[in-house]
């Protein structure tokens, strides 16, 4: 039997966190190790409780959800998962945190049933992206720069995988529409992260929408 995904909840809000560690303590694939109620917070039980996904308010006192993330991205090389919770998808916040490092948003009025699966998603290593979400973050909110895809030096094959990164298909989606292996797609995905010297999946994806390699509609 798999080990079940250990979460830490961080929230400066107490019934925020109860009712989140209610619906997740509900499922056994999924305990809830800890909670904090502030960034500061965060460091020190990720560090002395090795979740492998932290669950994490955006907007908090001392510390928010920004400087958190950038914080364990910079000290921990074997980080966990960072989902950041959100009340506002078009929050400035939210498209800052997913820059830091973040793998992925979760609204805080989200259904039980999308609140498992999202956690689900990203501790298994899928970026919770939503495209039409991220462009419209980053029109409000992004530095476009234009010639940053263009200058990566994508092969052919490479920019149509990022393509399909951009629009939310995860490894298998991408393999089946591409008629490839997932090894390959993976070996794709690990360069294209190399040539746009970006972390992870969903710092490629923000580069794509940024430099424009992907347009509304596509």
């Amino acid at each position: 039997m798999n080990q079940p995904i250990r979460v830490l909840l961080v929230d400066d809000e107490p019934l925020v966190r109860s009712g989140l560690a209610v619906i997740l303590g509900a499922h056994g694939d999924i305990e809830v190790v800890g909670e904090a109620s502030d960034g500061t917070e965060v460091w020190p039980e990720v560090r002395r409780l090795q979740p492998d996904l932290v669950m994490m308010d955006v907007r908090m006192t001392q510390m928010d959800g920004i400087e958190a993330t950038a914080q364990l991205v910079a000290l921990v090389v074997d980080r966990p998962r960072i989902l950041i919770l959100t009340t506002f998808e078009s929050d400035d916040y939210v498209y800052q945190a997913l820059k830091a490092g973040a793998d992925g948003f979760l609204l805080k009025r989200a259904r039980p049933e999308q609140l498992l699966h999202t956690v689900r998603a990203v501790a298994a290593g899928d970026s919770i992206v939503f495209p039409a979400k991220l462009r419209e973050l980053v029109a409000v909110h992004g530095n476009n720069s234009r010639d940053r895809v263009a200058a990566a030096g994508l092969s052919s094959r490479e920019a149509e995988v990022l393509r399909h990164l951009a629009s939310g298909f995860n490894n298998q989606e991408i393999a089946q529409a591409m008629f490839l292996g997932t090894e390959t797609i993976k070996t794709h995905i690990g360069s294209i992260l190399s040539k746009l010297r970006v972390r992870d999946r969903t710092q490629a994806v923000i580069a794509a929408y940024e430099s424009d390699f992907m347009r509304p509609g596509a």
